[in-house]
């Protein structure tokens, strides 16, 4: 498999998101990109991984392990996930390096194995330092997905205005409609 075959409705997220945004639903059934080491291989190209990292059964469940402990922190709050976000990012460290360019960080991991997992619960980190408001769940009902909303004005409700946006409209008019 190859990214290009990724069919996941919603790609691009930041990285701690688009492990959360491996489950989706389709018409009404939860699909699931991680179910083995070809949906892990298909993550991990994605998301410029594959070059670092082996779409292995050990990658692979310990990434799973992240992705339970980032919906913890992200559908429940931060204090309930803390654990098991902190669980997973104890198994890397950042390593302050420094450049040509300047200061820089360099991730380290006693296995390796564990570092996709780790790089999407340090992600996690990222975003609620940079701005945990935006941090986001698709409105519409039906829709698991996750995104980071970067609108101007911070307001955007759907994962996709094309997908869950246009369907809760056209959900409304036809409520309308009916009434009269």
């Amino acid at each position: 498999m190859s990214a290009a075959l990724d069919p996941r409705p919603l790609t691009g997220e930041p990285l701690a998101l688009d492990l959360l945004n491996t489950r989706w639903n389709r018409e009404g059934v939860l699909q699931d990109l991680l179910t083995g080491t070809d949906g892990l291989a298909v993550w991990l190209a994605a998301n410029a991984l594959d070059d670092r990292f082996t779409a292995d059964a050990t990658t692979l469940r310990h990434l799973l392990r992240a992705r339970d402990a980032l919906k913890k922190a992200v559908d429940g709050s931060p204090t309930e996930g803390a654990e098991a976000v902190d669980a997973v990012l104890a198994h890397g460290r950042i390593r302050a390096t420094l450049t040509p360019e300047g200061p820089g960080e360099l991730p380290e991991f006693a296995d390796p194995a564990w570092g996709p997992a780790w790089l999407a619960a340090r992600n996690y980190l990222e975003l609620l330092a940079t701005a945990p408001d935006r941090i986001r769940g698709c409105a519409h009902d039906a829709c698991v997905l996750h995104f980071f909303d970067t609108s101007r004005n911070g307001t955007r409700r759907w994962c996709s205005m094309a997908a869950c946006g246009n369907r809760a409209k056209a959900s409304r008019h036809y409520a309308r409609s009916k009434e009269t």
